[in-house]
């Protein structure tokens, strides 16, 4: 049995409700586009449009950020008195774009400008007090730092003293001291009016350029897509419409470090998406920071030289693989020292090794996570006694708070809620192993379960369709805050299941419901092959991707997770009923009488036969069967008989010989044709000529003794011993208040409530049913 690894948040998967059916009209999308963004909070027609179509419209004011006009005089101002400008930036994708962009706005301006990229491991994050006392002496006569700044507090203090200004402009979560800095150009700074808070430093850079150059910096919005998609900030607002803009300008790209960059990478310019960026470029990037020195990787992305670009973007790619790798074996280390018997029954681990490369213990923490559902460190102990490294959590669990009271067993700490850094003596890992449990003992984690994710819907496999998929690219680009959907599938069965990969660590299968047979792949769950094969019932968590193989497009589903169960409901709603139906030991509800009278008797020794009539219901015994065999009038009368019964499996005949709702209302025109009929005939034996009669006036028959018995009711006819006359002068009465038409109108809500709706609604109401019992 395969048990999911995430707790599926199904609250929004019924079919799409009248709001969003309003709001795809409206916007002229697909329903289940149109719920999606009605989900993620854009309930208007205009608000929705604005999010499907970004435009420069959207961006705001740059000048509306805190300090950006004083900012912008010093920099103005160093411009003209032909001062040095230090651009001091970050050795990660984002701290690179953000330099890029900053160093191609100065030098656009004429300015005399530099940039200087901290070593991650002989600088650290952000401003270092003996780097900018050497640029300083080198000639630096204004510091504009990018994607860094705001903790920078001692290394701004030393440039006061020498006389030097600081430009801050950066993104990060402010502390409670600020430095003094000259200008500190942030989008969340207290008491600012900025309206977006969610920008990455790119974006923070991008908008210096737009203020410094008042106009849309178009030939950098290439660099600010980069940086954003990086740095996982959230893709709505401004955001969007960089990365939307960004990707139109990298896949016309005329940078000879991005088309070799690009090229190196095995990536298509004409088909970049945003997936791209955070899968392809971004890691490259980054690869150079983690390994040695990022700086390379500004002259990358800034070079007009198309030798140079093509020697960097190789070198980029050998660091990059190097990366892979140590990732790679510090992960296989890792996972084995995970499952240890020092390790396997702790809540939240401290993972740690010898000669470990330190750039890369961030990735493999998140691995880890990943694997085991658990918070994890992973450290690198250094002959100096110290272990350093990089901590991940999930959710449920505020790593940072667990590890803040323990600053006395630690040399360096910070970081936030989901990620820290840290330097410990190795002697104290044992300690710190054993608060950190305590921590996540006090913080509840082991009831917090696994973590949430949303499903858009759930979606039957003959309904997952590339015109379904190209509908939800209008979402895209995907990320932080505009998460590309996630559906669930309920196949009727999974075949072809394979593992995959060199050494089988992929899995492989297809989804089948009748004939459609829908492509699935789950990286790193090979293991699962054997068990994914001999399940019965299956339940798959994924996203819709287009498989592009040889210059042959195919759906497939990329899978999030999996679970395998017995499933607790069967719909088999149909129009006739077989003696096979009526086998099995159990309880057999009816609501009706014809029915449950013609079949009651046919049913097996060990079967139950139970009439609902509006009265209590016994509950079942434990993990007794029940079949609902016919179509109640109306739903409610489903709802309760379910809930007192209080069944754990259900399997739903639902049978209804014949649609009420494909049949429809009469027509005024049909009850007039009627009404004159009866008016003008009498003594008609209609317990024996029906049939004629409607064939006559050329009414349906079923539909004709519907409407004969309205007028019945309403006293426009009478009826004895089969003989219908015409009342005289009948007193007026509207139609719509027969006790049958009214009855009528409930029974073809109940059709769309439980016949017409997709099986695997009904699955879902019928399963919330059992949930409550």
């Amino acid at each position: 049995m395969i048990t999911a690894q995430y707790h599926w948040n199904n609250h929004h998967v019924d079919q799409p409700t009248s709001a969003a059916q309003d709001l795809a009209h409206a916007t002229r999308v697909s329903p289940i586009v149109a719920q999606i963004l009605y989900n993620r909070g854009f309930k208007t027609a205009e608000a929705a449009q604005a999010f499907l179509h970004p435009g420069p419209e959207q961006l705001h004011d740059a000048l509306l950020l805190h300090d950006m006009q004083k900012g912008m005089d010093r920099i103005e101002q160093a411009v003209s008195d032909d001062q040095q400008i230090t651009i001091y930036g970050d050795y990660d994708a984002d701290g690179v774009t953000s330099t890029a962009i900053m160093y191609e706005t100065l030098s656009t301006l004429g300015a005399k400008v530099n940039y200087y990229i901290p070593n991650r491991f002989t600088d650290g994050y952000g401003p270092n007090v003996a780097a900018f006392k050497k640029l300083i002496a080198a000639g630096t006569q204004l510091f504009v730092t990018v994607d860094n700044g705001v903790a920078g507090n001692d290394a701004i203090a030393a440039a006061n003293e020498a006389g030097v200004d600081v430009v801050v402009t950066d993104h990060h979560e402010l502390p409670e001291k600020l430095p003094d800095a000259y200008a500190i150009i942030h989008p969340r700074y207290p008491g600012a009016e900025y309206p977006f808070g969610g920008l990455s430093g790119a974006g923070v850079a991008f908008k210096v350029a737009q203020a410094l150059r008042d106009e849309i910096p178009q030939d950098v919005l290439d660099l600010a897509a980069i940086g954003t998609v990086a740095d996982l900030v959230p893709l709505v607002d401004e955001n969007r419409v960089l990365v939307y803009f960004g990707l139109a300008l990298l896949r016309q790209d005329d940078r000879p470090g991005i088309q070799a960059l690009l090229k190196t990478a095995g990536i298509d310019p004409a088909t970049i998406t945003e997936q791209s960026i955070g899968f392809g470029i971004a890691p490259r990037l980054n690869a150079l920071g983690r390994m040695e020195d990022a700086t390379p990787a500004v002259e990358l992305l800034t070079t007009l030289d198309e030798n140079v670009a093509q020697q960097l973007a190789q070198q980029t790619e050998t660091e990059n693989r190097k990366r892979q790798q140590l990732v790679a074996d510090i992960s296989t280390a890792a996972l084995a020292q995970a499952a240890d018997e020092h390790h396997q029954h702790r809540q939240a681990l401290i993972i740690s090794g010898h000669d470990w490369h330190e750039g890369v213990l961030g990735i493999v923490a998140s691995k880890v996570v990943e694997q085991t559902g658990k918070p994890t460190l992973v450290l690198n102990v250094a002959e100096d006694g110290h272990a350093k490294g990089s901590g991940r959590s999930v959710a449920a669990f505020n790593l940072f708070a667990a590890l803040d009271g323990h600053r006395d067993l630690m040399t360096a700490f910070g970081g936030h809620h989901m990620a820290v850094g840290l330097t410990v003596p190795a002697d104290n890992l044992d300690a710190l192993a054993d608060a950190l449990d305590a921590e996540a003992v006090a913080q509840d984690l082991a009831a917090q379960g696994p973590s949430d994710v949303t499903v858009a819907a759930t979606l039957p496999v003959p309904e997952a369709t590339m015109d379904l998929y190209h509908d939800l690219l209008q979402l895209a680009p995907f990320g932080t805050d505009n998460p590309q959907p996630l559906f669930t599938f309920e196949p009727e069965a999974v075949t072809q299941v394979k593992a995959i990969g060199k050494t089988q660590d992929h899995l492989k299968f297809q989804l089948q419901t009748g004939t459609t047979r829908l492509n699935a792949i789950q990286f790193g769950a090979g293991d699962q092959a054997a068990d994914l094969g001999a399940a019965q019932n299956v339940a798959v968590l994924g996203t819709l991707e287009d498989n592009v193989w040889q210059g042959r497009h195919s759906l497939q589903v990329m899978v999030k997770d999996l679970q395998t169960t017995s499933p607790a409901v069967v719909t088999l709603r149909t129009t006739q009923l077989h003696q096979a139906m009526f086998q099995a030991p159990g309880t057999y509800l009816f609501f009706h009488d014809n029915v449950y009278r013609q079949l009651a008797q046919q049913l097996p020794s060990d079967a139950t036969a139970v009439l609902y009539t509006g009265q209590d219901l016994t509950p079942l015994a434990a993990d007794q069967a029940l079949y609902v065999v016919d179509c109640p009038d109306l739903t409610t009368d489903l709802t309760t008989a379910l809930t007192q019964l209080k069944p754990t499996k259900i399997t739903a005949y639902l049978y209804k010989k014949e649609s009420l709702s494909r049949l429809g209302m009469p027509s005024r025109a049909e009850y007039a044709k009627l009404f004159k009929f009866v008016t003008t005939h009498q003594h008609v034996d209609v317990s024996h000529q029906l049939a004629q009669l409607s064939t006559f006036i050329q009414i349906p028959r079923t539909q004709l003794v519907f409407m004969i018995q309205v007028f019945f009711e309403c006293g426009f006819i009478s009826i004895s011993h089969g003989i219908m006359d015409a009342v005289a002068q009948p007193a007026h009465k509207d139609l719509t208040t027969a006790p049958s038409y009214q009855l009528r109108l409930q029974q073809m809500q109940t059709e769309q409530d439980l016949l017409f709706c997709p099986s695997a609604a009904l699955t879902q109401r019928l399963q919330r049913l059992i949930d409550l019992k």
